[in-house]
């Protein structure tokens, strides 16, 4: 069969590879991909992007089922294009993906829905918003309302730079249509892990846990971006927390969905914050896989991800499971010039191994240009490791990373580094 992936990112790269694997699966199609799909196994680019004509192109090519990667094209209404169209694809429709295109629509939900997560309140105005800052105080944290590519959060450790926030995406409109509106939060304190789930409507079927690294700098220090690296499974969900997040979070979120009209088709992603005392508080809904994670988390799966899919599909996930390697995997950005203000572009790439039995370079932000391959964006590659534990993957990871090079190249050099102080080795 023919499968198609929708997006260009290192999330999209790692679903294709993994879908390619399948022994059922003849060619993954991707569009509109990068350097990395273009020469992955199995896969193949198309130059396509608009709606239509990657509807027309999934009919024409009797495409088996489509995977939406990224969370535009599904803001856009691409799901309820293929729907139209008769079409097979995985993931939410327009109205449904507000859970992850409007900040406040999903608080809204949670609250509804008896969800946990922080308080909060949103505004248009930035007078409003001042007023509500110089209220509740610092630390605080400031939210664009729209999609701003993992970039529309700060944390703001005071009230000046809670201002300057509120100025920054109300006032100098420096966030574009995303931060027309903001949501302000309380600062929740603990540990951040990511939990993503396949749903069918009715049913979610768990990924393995993973952790991501939001900020620039080693020390979770600098600017926020889509995420710097990450590594599965996140020892911070426990058993325990893991039943607990399904029971209070995951199988709520899926029941509302329901309730309110637009059953949830798709992967669902809860962003979460827990605390030592175990108490777990959602920060986010997104409605894809998230990136870098994805990495990691496909580089475990041993199951045919073709086969979850097509339960998902056909609203059947209740009766299967996925398999995973028990190994811990690890992934590194690495990130152009400038990242993540002003990406530097067309800086060539060298040094990029072959694929290993225990790891995989992931191309995100490359393109073909000749016979050389460049950066074509801000995360440019996420080098990815299996090990026996956190401490041997990490290891891996940096010696495969340390063999690339292309201009201006930054990367942490600190992933894993949460699991390895608190001795999770």
């Amino acid at each position: 069969m023919k499968l198609l992936v929708i997006g260009s990112g290192g999330r999209e790269h790692a679903l294709a590879w993994k879908l390619a694997r399948s022994p059922r699966v003849s060619r993954v199609l991707v569009a509109p991909g990068n350097a990395g799909t273009e020469r992955e196994d199995g896969v193949a680019n198309i130059a396509l992007t608009a709606i239509p004509d990657l509807v027309e192109f999934a009919r024409k090519e009797a495409v088996a089922f489509t995977v939406v990667g990224p969370e535009a094209p599904l803001a856009e209404g691409i799901v309820d294009a293929f729907h139209a169209a008769g079409l097979r694809i995985f993931g939410p429709t327009r109205s449904a993906a507000q859970l992850e295109s409007s900040k406040e629509y999903a608080k809204r939900f949670m609250v509804r829905h008896g969800i946990p997560t922080a308080a909060y309140a949103a505004f248009s105005e930035a007078a409003a918003a001042h007023e509500y800052v110089d209220r509740t105080g610092a630390p605080v944290v400031i939210k664009a309302d729209g999609l701003a590519a993992g970039k529309g959060v700060v944390v703001a450790t005071d009230l000046e730079r809670a201002h300057a926030a509120v100025d920054m995406m109300l006032t100098e409109g420096k966030m574009g249509a995303a931060g027309r509106r903001v949501v302000i939060e309380e600062c929740l304190e603990g540990e951040e892990a990511s939990f993503i789930v396949l749903a069918d409507g009715r049913h979610a079927l768990a990924l393995a846990s993973s952790q991501d690294h939001k900020r620039l700098l080693d020390g979770d220090r600098g600017p926020n971006t889509g995420g710097m690296g990450a590594y599965s499974p996140a020892p911070v969900v426990t058993p325990d927390i893991h039943a607990r997040v399904m029971r209070e979070v995951i199988q709520p979120a899926i029941a509302g969905m329901e309730k309110d009209g637009q059953p949830y088709l798709g992967f669902l992603y809860a962003g979460l914050m827990i605390t030592g005392e175990g108490r777990i508080n959602v920060l986010e809904f997104n409605c894809r896989l998230g990136d870098p994670e994805t990495q990691p988390i496909l580089l475990r799966l041993k199951s045919d991800l073709v086969r979850l899919i097509e339960h998902a599909l056909g609203g059947t996930l209740g009766e299967v499971e996925a398999d995973w390697d028990t190994r811990v995997a690890l992934g590194i950005v690495l990130a152009a010039h400038g990242y993540p203000d002003a990406p530097r572009k067309g800086d060539v790439v060298s040094g990029l191994p072959a694929a290993g039995e225990d790891y995989h370079v992931f191309h995100a932000g490359t393109a073909v240009n000749g016979k050389d391959v460049v950066t074509s964006g801000g995360r440019v590659l996420c080098v990815t490791a299996l090990g026996a534990n956190v401490r041997a993957a990490q290891r891996r990871a940096y010696e495969i990373a340390q063999g690339i090079r292309f201009d201006g190249m930054q990367y942490r050099g600190d992933i894993g580094h949460r699991a390895l102080a608190a001795g999770r080795r």
